[in-house]
């Protein structure tokens, strides 16, 4: 049965489309604009898109498709905004509404299944991710398939990412992971650390280390679990009834402790779970649960600035550093001071600031790999100021963007001269931890 164009303006929050006054601010801070200057691939553009739809003037909903999808949800706009436009709950409306309508192919949509519901939320699924790919680098595998040029043919550039990839660990030094660590010195928080998915699989020694610096700073840590996926890759791909479930499940998870906080060290995780108060601000049942765990969600900056720091840092004065921030954390959870001050507050350190650091970097979660062409033209644009710094430290606080960056650098052959590393591992280098 055909909608009502009342049904289909709830569906895609029409009603948040009347806070946009079609100014521009916009426009100079969306990086697809910038790379493409087509209006439809601008805030505003897509907001009047959404706006037609409620008011009729749209029937043919995939006139949206290409316009949202290359959106990569950076959400600069809310923050350039004079009105206060609510873009990114309009876009994630509006992703779901038409993932809700479409009609994909058999394996593409046994494909969005597995990883979706099977995949990203299961430990053991990507424990096994992590574990192939610690044995794809120690059997010699990775070396031979890099020489004999079938990296290059593998579909979706999936090549290039692969070069840029950190070290796995071993499947043991996995199993060995504490659930439980004690403050050194003067207890001043006790916190409960929220691991990820992708994060924990393919970036387990950032983990390991951020749950050390914590300690460090002053924390109890502990490990929930029962946790799961954060869900951001779901909202974000129009999945969000599968977003709210895993919301749910680690609302539930972490309410087992009773902790000062719930750390995290990814950009895009964290505004997740910044955000799941609004996710689930209709649910009766979970409200008031999401709106407590929200307050409690802090980026692990933010804890050890709390904790007053980290004592002893020093860094190497022959480099140059600089600062790529993540888009989630600047334009959701309005974290931008404390990883310059950890930074900062280094012994020693030769700080660069970079022009126009807050421009996203074409990441994005798996923007990158289906949006391959987009990205990098966005990428080339941020590798223009990254070079322009003259750094050779180059800083990120977000998985995607650390493997951006590292594309990046690989692109501009400047890989031996300049490494990419997350705020962690440039805090543990400093502090002497490895």
């Amino acid at each position: 049965m055909k909608e009502s164009l009342e049904e289909l303006r709830e569906e895609f929050q029409y009603n948040k489309t009347n806070s946009c006054v079609q100014c521009g601010y916009c426009l100079p801070v969306c990086p697809t604009y910038v790379t493409m200057r087509i209006e439809t691939h601008s805030p505003r553009g897509r907001i009047n898109l959404v706006k037609m739809v409620g008011e009729g003037k749209i029937t043919d909903l995939s006139v949206l498709e290409e316009p949202l999808d290359l959106c990569l949800g950076c959400r600069a706009c809310e923050t350039a905004c004079p009105t206060g436009v609510e873009y990114g709950s309009i876009l994630e409306s509006a992703r779901a509404a038409l993932v809700k309508r479409k009609k994909f192919k058999a394996p593409v949509r046994l494909l969005r299944k597995t990883m979706f519901q099977n995949v990203f939320p299961s430990k053991t699924a990507m424990n096994v991710i992590g574990n192939t790919f610690w044995l794809y680098e120690k059997s010699g595998l990775q070396k031979a398939m890099r020489k004999t040029g079938i990296m290059k043919k593998l579909p979706y550039h999936l090549g290039e990412f692969e070069a840029t990839m950190s070290q796995a660990v071993s499947p043991a030094e996995r199993k060995q992971a504490p659930s439980r660590v004690k403050a050194k010195g003067e207890k001043k928080y006790t916190v409960a650390f929220f691991t990820g998915c992708v994060m924990d699989a393919m970036f387990h020694r950032i983990n390991r280390l951020s749950i050390q610096l914590l300690a460090e700073a002053g924390c109890d840590v502990i490990v929930i679990p029962n946790q799961t996926c954060c869900g951001a890759l779901h909202a974000h791909s129009g999945e969000i009834e599968e977003a709210k479930r895993l919301a749910k499940q680690n609302i539930a998870a972490f309410e087992q402790e009773n902790v000062d906080f719930i750390v995290n060290n990814a950009g895009g995780c964290g505004a997740m779970l910044h955000e799941y108060d609004h996710l689930l601000a209709d649910d009766q049942e979970w409200a008031d649960r999401a709106a407590a765990f929200t307050a409690k969600s802090r980026d692990i900056s933010q804890v050890l600035v709390a904790c007053g720091g980290l004592p002893n840092l020093r860094s190497n004065p022959e480099e140059r550093v600089t600062y790529q921030p993540s888009c989630h954390m600047t334009n959701v959870q309005k974290v931008t001071e404390e990883p310059l001050n950890l930074l900062k507050s280094i012994s020693g350190i030769n700080f660069v600031e970079m022009e126009q650091a807050n421009m996203c970097c074409g990441s994005a979660g798996i923007y990158n790999i289906i949006n391959y062409d987009a990205s990098m033209d966005i990428l080339d644009e941020k590798m223009k100021h990254t070079k322009a710094t003259g750094a050779s430290v180059v800083i990120t606080t977000n998985p995607g963007c650390l493997i951006q960056m590292k594309l990046g650098i690989e692109r501009e052959k400047l890989s031996d001269s300049v490494r990419a590393l997350h705020l962690v591992e440039y805090l543990a280098e400093a502090a002497g931890i490895s």
